[in-house]
């Protein structure tokens, strides 16, 4: 264990740029706790806290500004892959969507602070269309703030911090086993996490071509639009309503009586289309299934789509 504290005193900084830099491209490593022990261990001399902190920005900087600039050119497909990377529940992007929404590009001040947000609010950024500029500036005060924190912590707790070490290594072995175990455990409970969602929101698609079919036919499917309200303004599948995704039960019953309802969004797996078909069922309608790609497939298709009018956008 001492080794280890020796290798943070002598490489603090370059340690932070690399977890940093790893996390935030999205891979599950908690840097948090590491930031936490390196500013703790600055005290010692081998580095400064505002060093440390300069070295986190421009780390969150560099893989941030990629995944914009992957946003901004690739647009949704995107967000899905940062889902998948980042292990969070795919109902991460319907969040985000709906924190943009109502904060923009501001919202790139707290976004790390949130859990599933900050996993694909960079590449949001790209999406939407924030202009380079504004997303460099508020990123880089969003980051300067997260790494603050996690320093500040280091910094303020830096006897507690030694204690913790000075226990972990006279346990030896155990105590690297301990950290080991506990790395585990979390990557563990992330996987646990996406798989349940999985298991919870499995059940039959409809496919954009059957949906175009059924439309055609009568009587038509009631079609419903989970997407958040700003996403609603590209354009709709014909006939189809729009609900909140999280709206109240009795608004769900007060939806039409229909033989066959599908809805869609714009996630990955269809995750808030499956959630809200799953409260659909519960709340008496027989047969609900998701759209199956969601409204990249019918846009895929070919399928035309109509804008709302000014009256309909609730």
């Amino acid at each position: 264990m001492q080794l280890l504290v020796d290798l943070v005193l002598r490489y603090g900084l370059a340690l932070a740029f690399v977890t940093v830099l790893i996390e935030q491209i999205g891979l599950p490593l908690p840097c948090y706790p590491i930031l936490v022990v390196t500013a703790a261990l600055s005290a010692r001399g081998a580095y400064s806290v505002p060093q440390l902190i300069a070295v986190s920005v421009i780390a969150c900087l560099l893989a941030d500004y990629a995944w914009f600039r992957a946003g901004a050119r690739f647009g949704r497909r995107v967000l899905t892959l940062m889902c998948r990377i980042s292990l969070s529940p795919d109902s991460c992007v319907r969040q985000t969507e709906s924190i943009y929404e109502r904060w923009g590009a501001p919202s790139l001040l707290i976004a790390k602070f949130v859990p599933g947000f900050g996993a694909v609010a960079t590449a949001m950024a790209g999406v939407v269309g924030v202009s380079p500029l504004a997303f460099v500036l508020f990123d880089a005060m969003g980051a300067a703030i997260w790494t603050g924190v996690a320093a500040a912590l280091g910094w303020i707790f830096r006897d507690a911090v030694d204690d913790i070490l000075a226990v972990i290594a006279s346990a030896g072995r155990v105590g690297v086993l301990a950290i080991a175990c506990a790395f585990a455990l979390y990557l563990m409970a992330k996987l646990v996490q996406r798989q349940r969602l999985r298991r919870q929101l499995r059940m039959a698609r409809v496919s954009a071509e059957e949906l175009s079919d059924m439309l055609k036919g009568e009587p038509p499917p009631l079609v419903i639009d989970v997407r958040s309200a700003g996403s609603r303004e590209a354009g709709m599948i014909p006939g189809s309503r729009w609900i909140e995704v999280h709206a109240p039960d009795e608004e769900l019953r007060s939806l039409p009586v229909a033989d066959e309802v599908i809805i869609y969004c714009a996630c990955p797996n269809e995750a808030s289309a499956a959630a809200v078909a799953k409260r659909l069922m519960n709340a008496g309608f027989r047969r609900v299934r998701p759209l199956k790609g969601g409204i990249d497939a019918w846009v895929a298709s070919g399928l035309p789509l109509e804008v709302p009018a000014a009256a309909d956008r609730r």
